[in-house]
């Protein structure tokens, strides 16, 4: 049998097609923004200016950005042929039709959000204002410093982009050292759900994970926890759920119900979200043929009565 040929390498954007050097401007230095504005500096364009509030933003903006001056949203607008507008999803929207409002929106101006839940339809009232609009989302988790420049190299971005767009927003991803990958307009809050359902929820459930360990005494559970959870998003990553291990995927419903017992006693917060999880587990195991039927009865038995328990709360006699 032939080997599967390898992929073809993703061609180079042509000279033609590349943005030419660009002054960037920021609006809202989070973690997100300065961090792209210097991976494009990296990459020849030129930071220009900065809007940011409090006085970590402004600590962050002078560290990623230095000498960068920090001025008002519409100052960064007047200064910057590429717009990067970071800031919460839910301020977007005002955000863009307050810019286009004052008439601080440029025609042929780039305008680019990093929101993982809109595509292009947000920046409308900018685009009627003459802006060119774009939706870059790095699928990337930030901490607001240096470090986010070297992680965006490989890092795949959710792309939304008017068709006569796709190769400007395709290069500037590339130059950034990222993978564009298109999403689709009415796909970008599904896609964003992904990512935050594996990525958010992820920080949440070591967090518990690690909080628990030192609780049975574990002194070091981060270097306890390292090697188990590489493992197993690899294997995840590689097989999905054919990579279920543990109690729930084998049916031992005695363990999960002592899990369940001592979690009650030493850390009761995090009940709800265990059932949770081992219904889903069990739920997908049962389906890929891993939980055996007969296993599962007793299994799915133990939590919907803990999940009962759970929904009730204390009674007047347990407090």
């Amino acid at each position: 049998m032939n080997a599967p040929a390898a992929p073809e390498p993703r061609p180079e954007p042509r000279p033609e097609d590349r943005p030419a050097r660009l002054a960037v401007g920021v609006v809202g230095a989070g973690r997100v923004g300065p961090a792209l504005a210097a991976s494009l500096q990296l990459a020849g364009h030129r930071p220009v200016a900065v809007s940011a509030v409090s006085d970590r933003s402004r600590r962050r903006a002078a560290e990623l950005l230095p000498d960068v001056p920090v001025v008002e949203p519409a100052r960064v607008l007047a200064l910057a042929d590429l717009v990067l507008l970071t800031v919460p999803d839910d301020a977007l929207p005002g955000l863009v039709e307050g810019l286009a409002d004052t008439g601080a929106v440029r025609p042929g101006q780039l305008l680019v959000h990093t929101s993982g839940r809109y595509g292009v339809r947000v920046l409308d009232p900018a685009r009627r204002a003459g802006a060119l609009p774009l939706a870059l989302h790095p699928a990337m988790t930030f901490t607001g410093t240096a470090v986010d420049v070297q992680r965006l190299a490989g890092c795949s971005f959710g792309v939304t982009a008017p068709d006569e767009l796709r190769l400007a927003a395709e290069a500037l991803v590339i130059e950034m050292g990222g993978e564009p990958e298109w999403i689709a307009e009415d796909a970008r809050p599904l896609y964003h759900a992904a990512l935050a359902l594996g990525a958010n929820h992820l920080v949440t459930l070591v967090a518990q994970s690690m909080e628990l360990l030192r609780k049975a005494g574990v002194a070091a559970p981060d270097r306890m926890l390292g090697p188990l959870l590489g493992a197993a998003l690899d294997n995840a990553l590689r097989s999905g759920d054919a990579a279920l291990t543990g109690p729930v995927a084998r049916g031992d419903a005695g363990t999960v119900a002592a899990h369940v017992a001592e979690l009650r006693k030493h850390a009761p917060g995090t009940v709800a979200g265990y059932l949770a999880m081992a219904r889903t587990t069990a739920d997908r195991a049962l389906a890929h043929g891993l939980l055996k039927p007969e296993l599962a009865e007793d299994l799915l038995g133990v939590l919907a009565a803990d999940s009962t328990t759970a929904a009730d709360g204390p009674r007047g006699d347990d407090r």
